[in-house]
């Protein structure tokens, strides 16, 4: 999912700690019921200071000993964003399934 913010409404430290809290950043290729390295942990950051608020965020996060492994998220640069295809789109709806990423 492409995630696109204002930072006039919301902070960037803010959207890693929501992050960090949606998934599983233990888990190696795989969130949830999903497996394969597109189900990946990573954040993709489009300056220097968002690499550098990431990497410090990610480091945090490990030491606060929430998890007991470690931290396999993947810090890159972005590259080119690619919508899915649609049968892809409005999963959940189309699939009748409540449930999701959380809003906020």
């Amino acid at each position: 999912m492409e995630l696109v913010y204002d930072p006039d409404v919301v902070s960037y430290n803010r959207l890693l700690d929501v992050f960090w809290e949606l998934h599983d950043p233990t888990s190696l290729g795989r969130q949830g019921p999903d497996i394969g390295t597109q189900y990946r942990s990573a954040i993709f950051y489009n300056n220097s200071e968002q690499q550098k608020t990431a990497l410090i965020s990610k480091l945090k996060i490990g030491e606060s000993g929430k998890y007991k492994k470690e931290i396999v998220t993947e810090i890159q640069p972005a590259g080119p964003f690619y919508r899915a295809e649609e049968y892809h789109q409005q999963y959940f709806e189309k699939k009748g399934m409540s449930g999701g990423c959380i809003m906020f």
